[in-house]
């Protein structure tokens, strides 16, 4: 068993620092800025091997240099993208072993956030950085939204049962636009509910379940007629393919 925790930065961003079992040892991932983790690491005595980057936004990478000012371990990150002091690039690749003591990984390549954006997948946990967020998806920051739709519908085919660690806590905003987009959707009145007593008692609403999101996501859910009708409705024309849908809720959700 692994242990996963959040560390709080900037404004809603998370830090994910996982643990070993039975150790101290811990991968951090996608630090945006040092100070919180090396508080943790000093409090906890942790002992950081390696660092691991899904995409170069600033808010995920520019803690590395401090850390590694502190920590002298191996950076993992995209391939496709240029980002300072990576030792390790990656693209899409199964059974890979970034330190001792911790389970082999397997990475994916979802881009659409960014050109190279990859996620990693560590028994059933996927840390997807800013691709998939609770009951949302990323902005399109490089590329067509067919290649974000593409990159959503991979993570889909996961178990069900995935605990998905995303970076943003955007999860309530979130979901108050998949309320509008179906709004006699349960699962989402209920999740409503259980988002806001997590954030009235300061916890974060991630982790979650591949299965809830599948539920509640209408990025996830573009084939539904609910969704398709309300997507229809927005961009005021006939919608013939799920990319379509998702292209219209994608130029929804900027202006909401």
């Amino acid at each position: 068993m692994l242990t996963i925790q959040a560390i709080p930065a900037f404004k809603d961003n998370y830090i994910w620092l996982i643990q070993s079992e039975g150790s101290q040892k811990v991968l951090i991932v996608d630090p945006g800025e040092a100070e919180p983790v090396l508080e943790a690491i000093k409090q906890q005595n942790l002992i950081p091997v390696a660092i691991i980057i899904t995409h170069g936004c600033h808010d995920h990478v520019d803690g590395i240099g401090q850390l590694l000012q502190y920590h002298d371990v191996s950076v993992y990150g995209p391939k496709k993208e240029f980002i300072p002091y990576i030792t390790h690039p990656l693209s899409a690749c199964e059974d890979l072993v970034i330190a001792p003591l911790f389970p082999a990984f397997r990475v994916l390549d979802i881009p659409g956030h960014t050109k190279g954006h990859i996620g990693f997948l560590i028994e059933n946990n996927l840390f997807c950085g800013d691709v998939l967020f609770g009951a949302g998806c990323g902005r399109l920051h490089s590329g067509p939204a067919e290649v974000m739709f593409e990159s959503l519908q991979q993570l889909a085919q996961l178990p069900k049962d995935t605990t998905v660690y995303c970076a943003h806590e955007y999860t309530e905003n979130n979901l108050r636009f998949a309320a509008i987009i179906e709004p006699d959707n349960m699962d989402i009145k209920q999740r409503i509910i259980d988002t806001a007593l997590l954030r009235q008692q300061d916890k974060p609403s991630i982790p979650f379940t591949l299965d809830l999101e599948l539920a509640t996501n209408p990025f996830l859910r573009c084939e539904q007629f609910s969704v398709a009708q309300s997507a229809k409705n927005y961009a005021e024309r006939t919608l013939s393919t799920a990319i379509e849908v998702f292209t219209a809720l994608r130029r929804w959700k900027e202006q909401f």
